[in-house]
């Protein structure tokens, strides 16, 4: 039962007896639409013939007739003799009748005896009731009438005609017989047309489904045969190309889902994967060595990282670094949101063994910090040393005393900078530099800046610009660091620029929380391969020629992590033998002082 219920719903729902459905709707359709114009139009001109009648036989010359009759005497019997004349032209019949009216409407005279007239006021007749022609006619009505008064001399006489619309009704009749007989013809002939014209467009498209029904299960091989050049032969090319091209996408597909399984099961780092309710979905064995932990199915998040909570963000793309320590090992972790759909979405967790990199770090800054506070002692040495030659000199030539006494000199002064630089970031990794943050004008601060090294510059032969097209506003900021970081730039740009180069330095508000500051200078410039390790410490492009100028190979890393300690950037552009360019962006408020 339930089966025959649901056949004529699926036998409707077919195209084939859709296309069935809307070509009979069609000829249904055209068949009432030209059948209710022709029975329209019919009636119209019923109408207009009958009007075209009343106005051919009263003229106004038979009106005038009429009036001068209507003053005699048997001014009825007269004006019935007018009329009865006048009977073929005006087509009086069984179905079209005349009568003589008083002024209210009684009846008078005419061609049906008193007692079978019967005489309804119409608007026509109401019209000439009031001294005007009634010659109005509408299709809806079942009747066509016309009323015309005619004045005597102590009353008022109206000629009326009224047709009972007999003739039309069996014309139209025989109208919509034909129409009916003509759609009945046109049914048949549609629905025989259509099944041969659905057949032809559905034998195809099932065709197709049956071939869909393959490719879903997996089946490639097979090619729909192309019988035609019209839209359904190019749909079939179509989808042949297409179940060509899906079986090398998939073939494609799938040997890289091969590579990345490979990867996925050699590679050093973990890797684990985990539905939205915590449940693992993947773990590589990298994730098992390192966590110290064997898969199973039923592993949960918790299982895994016991220290950390599951990310409730996972659907706003976010992602959750952190640390962690197992056993003698520290790891670092990534915890990051993949999937669109919601039945698809999941936390994978990348897991990074780097314990080797911490120790390697601490023994560096301690390294660092070993160097700076050793070299204390023999800086100290050495300048006590060269102020006593100094004073002790004249065994020597004097040329020569002053000359090993300024290289001594510059020696101490060299060391005292590296000291300097190696202390402030060895306090900059450990979070010990205590940042003085201040409202200050960074306009003054340039301005004495270029005040200090305006005269070094022209020391060595250099023309130092500054250019602040609008007034600063004041930022919030360690003056005397940021100061330093500018000198230190400027330094740069003087050591390493022939004699006769010009220097630049520009700064200007970029938007509402941001300062830039530009030093440009035409120096020798630094080939492309040195520039991305520039902000590296200790790394010089030319280390003869760094030790020559005196650097360090500090400057600019100090640069970078007071910069970035102010939540600032700093970059730099450079071509060899054309200049360099050092850009510096800094906020003008500090996120956590407006909080404060």
């Amino acid at each position: 039962m339930e089966n025959n219920k649901k056949a004529p719903v699926g036998m409707f729902r077919s195209l084939h007896m859709k296309l069935v459905l809307i070509l009979i709707l069609l000829i249904v359709s055209v068949m009432v639409v030209t059948g209710t114009f022709l029975i329209n139009s019919v009636g119209n001109y019923y109408i207009k013939d009958f009007q075209d009648q009343m106005t051919r036989v009263f003229t106004f010359d038979v009106r005038e007739s009429m009036g001068e009759a209507a003053h005699e005497l048997n001014a009825v019997e007269q004006l019935d003799e007018m009329i009865n004349v006048r009977a073929g032209s005006l087509g009086i019949d069984s179905h079209r009748n005349y009568y003589i009216l008083d002024s209210n409407g009684n009846y008078l005279s005419g061609s049906r005896e008193k007692g079978s007239a019967e005489i309804t006021i119409t608007p026509n007749l109401l019209s000439a009731m009031a001294g005007q022609i009634g010659l109005k006619n509408a299709v809806i009505d079942h009747y066509i009438d016309a009323a015309y008064p005619v004045e005597g001399e102590e009353e008022r006489f109206i000629v009326y005609i009224k047709d009972d619309k007999q003739e039309i009704q069996e014309l139209s009749w025989r109208f919509f017989s034909i129409v009916m007989e003509a759609m009945l013809f046109g049914l048949l002939v549609v629905v025989l047309l259509s099944f041969l014209l659905s057949k032809a467009i559905t034998t195809p498209i099932e065709n197709i489904t049956k071939q869909a029904q393959l490719v879903a299960k997996g089946d490639y091989s097979h090619r729909l045969k192309i019988q035609s050049g019209d839209e359904i032969g190019n749909l079939t090319e179509t989808f042949n190309y297409m179940a060509e091209m899906l079986q090398n996408t998939i073939g494609e597909v799938q040997d890289e889902r091969d590579k990345l399984n490979t990867l996925f099961l050699h590679m050093s780092d973990g890797v684990a994967a985990f539905s939205m309710d915590g449940k693992v979905i993947h773990m590589n064995p990298a994730t098992e060595r390192l966590l110290d932990i064997h898969f199973d199915e039923s592993m949960n998040f918790k299982d895994v990282f016991t220290d950390l909570e599951f990310p409730e963000s996972s659907a706003q793309k976010r992602s959750v670094s952190c640390e962690i320590m197992r056993k003698d090992k520290i790891l670092h972790v990534l915890l990051a949101s993949f999937g669109v759909r919601e039945s698809e979405r999941g936390v994978i967790a990348v897991i990074h063994d780097i314990t080797e990199q911490k120790k390697l770090d601490d023994a560096r800054r301690e390294f660092v910090a070993n160097v700076s506070h050793e070299l204390r002692t023999p800086l100290t040495n050495i300048k006590s040393y060269t102020e006593t030659l100094m004073d002790a000199a004249g065994e020597l030539p004097p040329d020569t005393e002053k000359r090993f006494l300024g290289v001594i000199t510059g020696e101490a002064d060299r060391m005292t900078r590296i000291v300097k630089d190696l202390l402030t970031l060895s306090k900059l990794d450990y979070g010990r530099m205590d940042l003085k943050f201040t409202k200050f004008s960074i306009q003054k601060m340039l301005e004495s800046v270029y005040a200090a090294m305006e005269l070094d510059a022209q020391k060595n032969g250099h023309n130092l610009a500054m250019y602040i097209p609008k007034p600063l506003p004041e930022i919030t900021g360690d003056k005397e660091r940021l100061e330093q970081v500018v000198v230190n730039i400027i330094s740069n740009s003087i050591k390493y620029t022939p004699s006769g180069g010009r220097i630049f330095l520009f700064a200007d508000q970029m938007d509402s929380n941001t300062i830039r500051i530009r030093v440009v200078d035409n120096g020798i410039g630094i080939p492309p391969d040195d520039i991305p390790r520039l902000f590296e410490r200790f790394y010089r492009v030319d280390k003869a020629r760094s030790r020559e100028k005196g650097g360090t190979g500090l400057g600019l890393a100090i640069a970078k992590e007071m910069v970035e300690a102010h939540k600032g950037k700093i970059f730099l552009e450079s071509e060899a033998d054309k200049g360099t360019e050092v850009t510096i962006l800094l906020p003008i408020e500090q996120e956590d002082k407006k909080n404060e």
